[in-house]
């Protein structure tokens, strides 16, 4: 546990709970200046931040601000922006019964103390963006950094409690040991994101105290790619898209499904792609990312085997690098198809035509993400109507999640409830109904 926190946990979330009982959050003055604080956090601290994702992950500082600093920036602004707005109660019909004089309507209420448990993709971004909504929604907040990103880790957990209120806000470094301390506590709310498997144990700790969860899960998200597209054009935002963050992204493209004939013409597409954004040889790109660790550093690698190679192909233990890579002449009962990759590998899987594409996504777990690039209205229709996904992205794989009005969350195995923006604030409340009849 780290030295800004030295209470047990159980300490820490019952002197957090004793500050939201003294209703110190809940002014929404008090919130919104905590959402500043935070701001000023990441802009004065930007560096140092982008720095830390470079150690943990090999991120450059342009994508480190991209995907992490600046994201929550605006998830921010919006916030500020709209918050009085989210949580004005709404007025609701009154029955005739009831007379003239009652009213009703319901309000969002604080839901307590909260607990944020982020992983280690996107370190920052994933622990600060639910924080944003945990705060502006009037909680208590206990965030939990991920031990896989050490250096960002101990980043936040040095820079949070110097701009937040530390009597509201804390933060629990450590691993298994201390996340699962802190899972043995009551919470009024536990959001996690990471995998399905410690989705399942955070689950059934908060069933011990009937606490809601939002698990924000993962899976294999298929992109399905049409023989009427511009396959340049598809290629490179596939690239772009799956091989951010050296493919260690929840909602990246996992695996292709096309036709034969386009699956042919995809390959020499990919070649382009890869070269005009990364060189002829990624690993001296300053723009490509590196894999967390050597255990998935060795999972990856062993799924290099699963098709022919049509781009990259490479690795590198000692500096964990995995070079963008394109697999084709993929079998689905390849290990490459059984788990989510979530690195920098792309298999091109073939089906004869969209009835199949489409019965090959239904026969696996929903996914966080499904894209689908395809001229025809009617296929993009069908597919929309006939599938489950979390999220489903027309042309343009991950952007779906910079869009502050829509919810990101999953479906079925990809997770349950979502949030940014608005519905961050009905995730961490309680929507509360009232009624008013006056005594004369």
């Amino acid at each position: 546990m780290n030295h800004s926190t030295p209470e047990q946990p159980g300490d820490v979330v019952a002197r957090l709970r004793a500050t939201f009982r003294t209703g110190r959050t809940k002014p929404v003055e008090w919130r919104t200046a905590q959402l500043r604080r935070l701001r000023e956090l990441l802009t004065d601290n930007g560096p140092d931040l982008a720095a830390a994702l470079h150690a943990d992950l090999g991120k450059s500082s342009t994508e480190a601000h991209r995907t992490e600093i600046d994201f929550t920036v605006r998830e921010i602004d919006h916030t500020l922006d709209h918050l009085a707005d989210w949580l004005r109660p709404e007025p609701a019909p009154v029955p005739a019964h009831l007379g003239a004089d009652a009213s009703a309507w319901t309000q969002y209420d604080p839901l307590g103390v909260v607990l944020v448990i982020a992983p280690w993709n996107y370190p920052a971004q994933l622990l600060l963006a639910p924080l944003v909504g945990a705060l502006a929604a009037g909680n208590a907040v206990v965030a939990k950094p991920s031990e896989l990103a050490p250096a960002t880790s101990a980043a936040l957990a040095r820079l949070l409690p110097a701009y937040l209120d530390t009597d509201a806000v804390a933060v629990v470094e450590g691993g298994i040991p201390e996340t699962t301390a802190l899972l043995a506590e009551r919470f009024d709310h536990i959001f996690y994101t990471g995998n399905g498997a410690v989705g399942r144990i955070v689950m059934r700790a908060a069933a011990e105290h009937l606490t809601p969860v939002t698990l924000e899960l993962g899976g294999k998200s298929p992109a399905f790619v049409d023989r009427d597209t511009d396959l340049d054009v598809v290629a490179d935002r596939l690239a772009r898209g799956k091989f951010l963050n050296a493919g260690q992204t929840c909602v990246a493209p996992d695996y292709v499904l096309t036709d034969p004939a386009t699956a042919a013409a995809l390959e020499s597409a990919f070649q382009r792609a890869v070269e005009s954004l990364y060189g002829a040889d990624p690993s001296a790109s300053a723009e490509y990312g590196r894999i967390i660790n050597e255990r998935h550093f060795d999972r990856l690698a062993g799924l290099l085997d699963s098709g022919r190679v049509v781009v990259g192909g490479s690795s590198d233990r000692t500096t964990k690098y995995i070079a963008p890579t394109v697999l084709a002449d993929v079998d689905p009962k390849s290990p490459v198809m059984q788990e989510e990759i979530f690195g920098p590998i792309l298999p091109i899987v073939t089906v004869p035509d969209l009835d199949a594409a489409i019965d090959f996504i239904n026969d696996r777990d929903k996914p966080l993400a499904l894209y689908v690039f395809a001229e025809s209205e009617g296929t993009r229709g069908r597919i929309a109507a006939e599938t489950s996904s979390g999220g489903l992205g027309h042309g343009l794989p991950l952007a779906h999640l910079t869009v502050s009005d829509l919810p990101f969350g999953g479906v079925g195995e990809s997770g349950m409830g979502s949030y940014h923006g608005r519905y961050s604030i009905e995730t961490f409340s309680h929507r509360k109904a009232v009624l008013q009849k006056p005594l004369r």
